[in-house]
């Protein structure tokens, strides 16, 4: 029988709120007006695989000039700010984060986002007062699929025993980082924009309620 987990780490973009058309689209725009061209053919490809990481890895990884990572970082944030009504809970997450909270699990956030976008996602999704630690972009050096986000939260968390650790995420990054932390991996398939590539996690959440079973 497999060990019931006690500590539940989520990522947020496709793992809680689907933000895909608030940020990805602004992307490709960005790259074409800053002369690094997506074609029309990749768009999709290149949308998923940049999907969940931190801005500025993003770029870096697509290409961009190192003088250009930054201006177009802030610029990217702005435009897609202006899509934000794009933005949707996904289906059936505050109900097992709920569910969790009342079963006495210790709920925590591992994200990409950094610290003004979490500030506004706590804001704007009452659920999200349901986890005690967050971890964003500004408390680590290196980022997914390095395991150091996770290990921060763990740390703030008091966690001693990472069998009794999972790490929720959409992307083969969060996957990576999850083994590379000595934690378990939960795959949103629910959420995921590429769910074939995270089909290899310890377990599979075809919906979020799925988490109350682990």
């Amino acid at each position: 029988m497999t060990e019931q987990m006690e500590n539940f780490i989520f990522d947020i973009d496709g793992t809680l709120i689907d933000t895909f058309d608030m940020y990805m689209p602004p992307m490709i725009k960005l790259l074409r007006e800053h002369g690094y061209p997506v074609a029309p053919e990749d768009e999709q490809a290149v949308m998923r695989k940049l999907f969940g990481i931190t801005g500025a890895d993003a770029l870096r990884i697509y290409g961009v000039k190192k003088e250009d990572v930054a201006p177009m970082v802030k610029e990217w944030f702005q435009l897609s700010y202006q899509r934000e009504d794009r933005v949707t809970v996904l289906d059936g997450i505050p109900a097992a984060l709920q569910g969790l909270n009342a079963a006495g699990r210790n709920l925590a956030v591992a994200t990409s986002k950094v610290q003004d976008e979490y500030e506004h996602f706590r804001q704007e999704f009452p659920f999200a007062q349901l986890f005690d630690v967050a971890i964003t972009e500004k408390d680590t050096v290196k980022h997914k699929p390095d395991p150091d986000p996770i290990l921060a939260a763990m740390e703030k968390m008091g966690i001693t025993d990472p069998a009794q650790t999972v790490y929720v995420g959409d992307t083969i990054n969060d996957l990576k980082a999850a083994k590379a932390a000595g934690v378990k991996s939960a795959a949103a398939l629910y959420g995921s924009a590429n769910p074939a590539s995270i089909m290899g996690a310890d377990f599979l959440l075809h919906e979020p309620a799925d988490l109350l079973k682990i």
